[in-house]
């Protein structure tokens, strides 16, 4: 098993990829597939892995993370049994439209409306257009990105 954080590859439903970092400690008090399932389900309950997104196989996060496959795979079928993910045989493992405990979809649009707002109201004040205004937002979402932790 790896020590330290574990880089997970996953994508999102526009296929853009997704880093989910996974941190599990074998000498902690809780079983490893337990470590796993919390830190999953806190993805979900957050928005980092969104309604829709397929996890990676039982074998590939196996593989990043050192575990046997069937440690994942229980990992997954209590976070289906919590209604946080759903199997769909062999086209994978998704998280599942309105998860429990999840904002909901209707306050996360919302929240992320109003950021865009507030955005663009301090966009306008400081007198910049729409081509500047674009390129600081994917200058920012780049250094976001280069921010994450990689393998």
């Amino acid at each position: 098993m790896r020590m330290g954080p574990a880089i997970v590859e996953s994508f999102d439903l526009t296929g853009r990829p997704r880093r989910l970092v996974i941190r599990l400690d074998e000498n902690g008090v809780a079983p490893l597939y337990e470590q796993l399932r919390a830190q999953l389900s806190v993805m979900v309950a957050v928005g980092h892995l969104v309604a829709g997104s397929r996890l990676p196989t039982v074998r590939c996060m196996a593989s990043a993370l050192g575990l046997a496959p069937g440690t994942v795979a229980r990992t997954y079928r209590e976070l289906e049994s919590d209604g946080a993910l759903e199997g769909r045989g062999r086209r994978g493992t998704f998280v599942v439209d309105e998860p429990p405990h999840s904002e909901p979809l209707r306050q996360r649009r919302e929240r992320l409306s109003s950021a865009a707002n507030r955005f663009a109201f301090e966009l306008r004040q400081l007198g910049v257009d729409r081509e500047a205004a674009h390129q600081f937002l994917n200058e920012a979402l780049d250094r976001s990105a280069e921010d994450e932790p990689h393998p």
